[in-house]
């Protein structure tokens, strides 16, 4: 914009319109004044100074849209990152609830998972057996239900629920609040209870399974569990990490940008020539006379002021 101000004719005005007789113009460009539009765009709040010509237009033009697509981009990244960051406290396994003292953790009381706990010889178990067993009030419920409707009803999220996965699972297709963290803690199946040295035990057990080698186990789990339900099933979309803006994303406004100051640039140009060829026709300076000034006048197009008289006498220079 410096450069390009320069070279455009109608940036050199009269700084003092009330005396027509002024002999000396004035360029509003200067590095200061620059800064002023470019910050004032960025933050969109305007500039009380705009450009003029057509080629100071391009570029304030391109930098304005250049702008607008960069702040937009990090308004919409910082949202998303801010909204993320909102939600980003979440325990991914046993080892992460364990560390934290925030949310609070439970299980059925006098259960298979209590007893599961009480009997661990896992240093980590141990521990949290004791803190769940110190915990007041009671983090211990008296039926399944009664502690999943503790997890939704809790604020925050700020309780979690130990149960056997199939009863997880189960919860989870009926109620999509519903998540589950980590792995398993430990691995049973569950069986028949059967009177001791029962006739009919070995011909349960090959018909259990040949139901579970022929997949009918699992079919009927897909049935009971998934497709005899009430309601919608439902739909769990796996959240993904915001990413950060690359340059790859925003590179093609750079690439707008920059042909915006180039076609500045060719513009200025053809005007600054087109400029000098009507001035040197119309007054049909000499070259000789004026080859010693051009210096004197490309120094002075460096500040903000020159005379009125010397801009078209290096017009004709440079055109000639």
């Amino acid at each position: 914009m410096f450069i390009v101000a320069r070279m455009a004719q109608r940036e050199w005005e009269n700084p003092k319109p009330w005396d027509p007789e002024s002999k000396e113009l004035e360029n509003i460009w200067t590095v200061k004044n620059f800064l002023w539009l470019s910050l004032g765009s960025i933050t969109a709040q305007g500039c009380d100074i705009l450009p003029k010509a057509v080629p100071t237009r391009v570029i304030a033009a391109s930098w304005w849209f250049f702008s607008l697509i960069i702040m937009s981009s990090y308004t919409a990244n910082l949202a998303a990152f801010l909204t993320m960051q909102k939600r980003d406290f979440t325990i991914d396994s046993v080892e992460e609830l364990a560390a934290q003292s925030r949310v609070k953790y439970g299980l059925l009381e006098n259960g298979s998972t209590q007893t599961f706990f009480q009997t661990s010889n896992n240093p980590l178990y141990q521990k949290m057996w004791s803190t769940m067993k110190n915990e007041k009030p009671s983090v211990f419920v008296s039926g399944n239900l009664s502690g999943v409707d503790r997890v939704l009803s809790t604020k925050n999220a700020l309780y979690a629920y130990f149960m056997e996965s199939t009863g997880i699972e189960f919860e989870m297709e009926r109620k999509c609040d519903l998540r589950r963290i980590g792995g398993l803690l430990d691995s049973k199946s569950y069986g028949i209870g059967m009177p001791l040295n029962a006739d009919y035990r070995h011909t349960i057990n090959s018909a259990i399974l040949v139901l579970q080698e022929s997949g009918k186990l699992m079919t009927l789990k897909e049935k009971w569990w998934k497709t005899e339900r009430d309601g919608e099933p439902c739909n769990r979309v796996v959240e993904e990490e915001t990413d950060a803006l690359a340059l790859s994303n925003v590179g093609g406004i750079f690439i707008v940008l920059l042909v915006g100051i180039g076609l500045a640039y060719v513009i200025a140009l053809f005007e600054f020539l087109w400029n000098v060829r009507q001035l040197s026709i119309e007054e049909q300076l000499s070259v000789d006379l004026e080859k010693i000034k051009i210096v004197i006048y490309v120094t002075k197009m460096l500040g903000h002021f020159i005379t009125e008289s010397e801009m078209p006498k290096v017009h004709s220079i440079i055109l000639i």
